[in-house]
């Protein structure tokens, strides 16, 4: 018996969805645009991470050591840093490494460099560029290099210059444009989401409003609620499937052509972001569309099954 009715609720939801193939066809569209709009929240967060990623690796700050300083005390700040939870990674730069640096970014400067060959002996210290996991963390860093972590087994001080406060405006505004940056974006996609949500209610609403006098017929002849609901939710869900794959064949499109743009402008390829991810990608566009399709038609359907 159960199966006799699935057949017939899915025969009839067939028969609704070609019959009112036009209205199928608006329906179609609607929550083809919908779950675009879902799509392009979820490629334009992936591209918002990117550029931001960019920007934080480009800020950090640098721990100059006096020249005298011992390479194992050195290190072993290194160490220690490492082991902070604010931060991401610790690079260091040894004096030999430092002067060789200098001598390539001053390649063109001849004065300096002919200054440079008079020297004796090697004037650059040796470095630490520090990154942290957020800009706002690097303060706390700063003063944890100001503690007794910055002295040598000696107790002398072999930090010469810490230049985070030389950056400090650069990073507080940094930290206000990131901060900003992610709460727009959750107040513009939840402002978005709601509004598509809307408009998809209404277009299913207005389907299943065409079909209202059927809905009387088979509630006069005795049909149970879920026999009446049965093919609406199922044509609802056939709404959402074909929306969703629809939708995944446009940005297959989208992210192909503008690859190459979204890599050298944001410094991630949409194209690879796309196939890496489409499991997860094909999931999350499918069964919203589903379940967009469903909820709307149960919801739709039930004011006409009031007595």
């Amino acid at each position: 018996m159960l199966i006799t009715n699935t057949k017939r609720i899915f025969k009839s939801a067939l028969t609704n969805f070609w019959r009112n193939r036009l209205v199928s066809l608006s329906s179609i569209l609607v929550m083809t645009i919908t779950l675009l709009v879902f799509g392009a929240l979820i490629f334009s967060n992936a591209t918002l991470d990117s550029a931001l990623k960019q920007i934080k690796e480009k800020v950090d700050i640098n721990v100059y050591f006096i020249t005298t300083a011992e390479e194992t005390d050195i290190l072993s700040l290194k160490t220690s840093l490492e082991n902070l939870s604010e931060v991401e990674s610790v690079e260091y730069v040894s004096r030999e490494d430092a002067l060789k640096n200098f001598r390539e970014k001053h390649s063109d400067d001849q004065l300096t460099l002919q200054a440079l060959d008079e020297l004796e002996d090697n004037p650059l210290g040796a470095i630490l560029n520090i990154q942290a996991k957020e800009a706002n963390q690097y303060e706390s860093i700063a003063k944890f290099l100001e503690g007794e972590y910055a002295l040598s087994n000696e107790e002398i001080i072999i930090i010469d210059k810490v230049n985070y406060y030389q950056n400090k405006i650069v990073i507080d505004r940094l930290s206000k444009i990131i901060n900003s940056t992610e709460k727009l974006g959750f107040i513009i996609t939840l402002v978005l989401v709601i509004m598509s949500i809307i408009i998809t209610f209404n277009t299913i609403r207005l389907a299943i409003y065409i079909s209202r006098e059927e809905i009387s017929v088979m509630r006069l002849v005795g049909a149970s609620n879920k026999y009446v609901r049965g093919p609406f939710v199922v044509e609802g869900a056939f709404y959402g499937l074909i929306s969703g794959t629809i939708t995944l064949i446009v940005f297959f499109i989208i992210t192909y052509y503008f690859e190459s743009f979204t890599q050298s402008m944001f410094g991630i390829n949409l194209f690879d972001y796309y196939l890496t991810n489409f499991m997860s990608i094909f999931l999350t566009i499918s069964l919203s569309g589903i379940f967009l399709g469903v909820v709307s038609s149960y919801l739709a359907v039930r004011k006409y099954l009031k007595v």
